[in-house]
């Protein structure tokens, strides 16, 4: 069994970031996933999955705000699904990220 989450970059001061933490972690919910919520000014969680980011990102200037990666054992040898950039009405949202999921 994989271990598969999406991680959410954001910034505090971030309002479409605000505005998606109003359910985005509820789809990742329904949809069988983790969410994690990595802020970039939490220096100890964003360091612990900057690689995962970086990988996806190399130039943070061409991030969207926020960005979610899907990805399977996050804390390991990760493997990157997917990512969705920037806010989404909530039912564009869900239909991304369910898109990024391997068919059943």
């Amino acid at each position: 069994m994989s271990d598969r989450a999406l991680l959410k970059f954001s910034t505090e001061d971030c309002g479409i970031c605000f505005q998606m933490s109003r359910f985005d972690h509820k789809i990742a919910d329904e949809l069988g996933l983790r969410f994690v919520e990595v802020k970039l000014d939490d220096a100890p969680t964003y360091r612990k999955y900057r690689k995962i980011l970086m990988d996806q990102v190399p130039d943070k200037a061409s991030m969207g705000w926020p960005t979610y990666i899907l990805a399977d054992d996050p804390e390991g040898t990760f493997s990157v699904l997917g990512m969705v950039k920037g806010g989404h009405p909530k039912g564009e949202f869900r239909a991304q990220v369910r898109a990024l999921l391997p068919p059943d």
